[in-house]
């Protein structure tokens, strides 16, 4: 009887443990709500009939492996997504332009502000159509030279500018790959720890338990993982290459492919992989992709706008004689020839007089010529529809991926508050089973002090009958 109670007050300390512990770990984000279970320890045949051997507390985590991996992937996806939104936010920022995007059911249009890259355009173009008007004044070819010095400063400003948010990128993706290979490792220490303590006794080690699952969600965030477990609570975690085959990247307690980067691939050990989401993929796609897309369109532009004014100005290719470098055909290297000053700037051809304007007439209408790549340009369409273009595209993939952040926000909180249904503690049920228990504690404590009392009595009037 004696023995029964011991195992009775045991089995109800552990569940007050249990409930305590659950309390305590209300708002940790890794942890997950554990269960007391009682359970017999069956019952013996005596003189005086069945006695119970007493109970015993079987405490198991209230987890759903499914929900887990749901929520590790819609976290790579959110963070992915993050992930782009945050590159091209940058990129935008580093354009120096306003872009005002109305969208209506079946169109996106857009408008670019008159700062930035624009403006310099507009107002290189609008000096020469005022010294077409005033050939020969001076104040009106200074205005030329300086304004060509700006916009020419402005393309170098602004492909810096980018060059700065692609490097920023490959850095982030860099720097989120070593936190993987970290977390890897920390996963592969936890499966050793989680099967010593496991050795035995199967689901035990709950506290580890969650560690690594707290660590792989932060590793899902960063890439695509799936995740099995072995028989010896060990977990095997797989990503996939490009041909969407599995590669493993922790088995068991090892660590078998570090992750890196090569030339803008992410590497397992010597596979490329195929990264469908995470901020690793997020990072390198956006800077690979978007950004330089408005790279490759802006150095097309500056392109386009030296052979066409050097073609308006020096029609007959004489040496010496060009507006722009002939040679700094991209945005990183577009400037004014170095002959080209005010003194040496001409409106017109000298055979025609000092009041001809004919070359800088010649200049501002490059300004509304609508170009053609099919026609062997390097551009469609006039030069601010064609960067008004290129700088609307990446508002437009900056919207989208706003939305896309906020739609798949959506979708990983409803998958968080079905696993919080749970996994997740709540305090109110919680004080009532603590209550419970504390109530039981304290009854299965009096019935041991009552058969304490009795024994001792037994034991005291036995020993007065002897004597």
């Amino acid at each position: 009887m004696l023995g029964a109670v011991s195992t009775a007050l045991d089995a109800q300390s552990q569940a007050i443990s249990v409930a305590s512990n659950n309390i305590a770990n209300v708002n940790n984000p890794d942890y997950s709500l554990e269960v007391a279970t009682y359970k017999s320890l069956g019952s013996v045949q005596t003189q005086e009939g069945e006695q119970s051997e007493g109970i015993s507390v079987d405490v198991q985590q209230e987890r759903s492996a499914v929900l887990d991996q749901m929520v590790r992937q819609e976290a790579s996806f959110t963070s992915g997504f993050t992930a782009q939104q945050n590159i091209l936010q940058q990129a935008q920022a580093a354009l120096g332009e306003n872009v005002s995007n109305t969208s209506t059911s079946s169109t996106t249009t857009s408008s670019v502000s008159t700062s930035g890259l624009s403006a310099a355009l507009d107002d290189f173009f609008n000096a020469f159509q005022a010294l077409a008007a005033n050939p020969t004044d001076n104040g009106e070819m200074q205005t030329v030279v300086q304004q060509a010095s700006i916009l020419t400063d402005r393309f170098q400003e602004v492909d810096q500018n980018l060059s700065t948010v692609q490097t920023n990128a490959g850095s982030e993706a860099v720097s989120d790959t070593d936190s993987a290979n970290q977390l890897l490792q920390q996963v592969a220490q936890l499966n050793t720890q989680i099967a010593a303590q496991e050795s035995g006794n199967p689901g035990s080690a709950l506290d580890l338990r969650d560690q690594r699952e707290g660590a792989l969600e932060k590793l899902a965030a960063l890439i695509p993982v799936s995740v099995s477990e072995g028989s010896s609570g060990e977990d095997q975690i797989t990503t996939t290459d490009v041909s969407g085959n599995s590669v493993t990247l922790v088995n068991a307690g090892a660590v078998t492919n570090t992750l890196s980067i090569s030339a803008g691939t992410v590497l397992a050990g010597s596979t490329a992989l195929g990264l469908s989401s995470g901020s690793i993929q997020g990072e390198l796609s956006a800077g690979a992709g978007a950004v330089q897309t408005l790279r490759t369109s802006i150095d097309n532009l500056a392109n386009q706008i030296v052979t066409s004014v050097n073609g308006a100005y020096n029609p007959s290719a004489t040496v010496g004689g060009n507006f722009f470098l002939a040679s700094g055909t991209t945005a990183g290297t577009i400037s004014v020839d170095p002959h080209l000053t005010a003194a040496t700037l001409v409106a017109g051809k000298p055979a025609l007089g000092s009041g001809d304007n004919s070359i800088a007439t010649a200049v501002a209408n490059v300004a509304n010529k609508i170009f053609s790549t099919g026609g062997g340009d390097d551009i469609d369409g006039t030069l601010s529809d064609y960067y008004g273009t290129a700088v609307s595209n990446v508002g437009q993939a900056l919207d989208t991926a706003n939305t896309q952040v906020t739609d798949q926000t959506a979708v990983q909180t409803t998958v968080l508050n079905q696993r919080q249904s749970v996994s997740g503690v709540s305090v109110d049920e919680e004080m009532s089973d603590l209550m419970s228990y504390q109530r039981a504690f304290q009854a299965s404590s009096e019935v041991f002090q009552v058969v304490n009392t009795l024994l001792d009595n037994l034991v005291t009037n036995l020993g007065s009958t002897s004597g």
